[in-house]
């Protein structure tokens, strides 16, 4: 009886989300891509610098 109370009040809930529309999922995609893309090669730069000085040490 409790797990039939407990997924009406979830569909409750669920009714009351403010679920975001087509533009915005596209738009906010789009910047978990670049931020994504951007701290890619970030980090493949600094992997390349300590490369080359892990060479230059030994």
């Amino acid at each position: 009886m409790r797990l039939f109370r407990f997924f009406k009040a979830v569909g409750q809930e669920m009714k009351q989300v403010s679920w975001p529309g087509v533009k915005q999922t596209r738009h906010d995609t789009g910047t978990v891509v670049g931020i994504s893309v951007l701290f890619a090669v970030f980090f493949a730069i600094v992997d390349w610098i300590v490369q080359f000085g892990l060479k230059f040490i030994s």
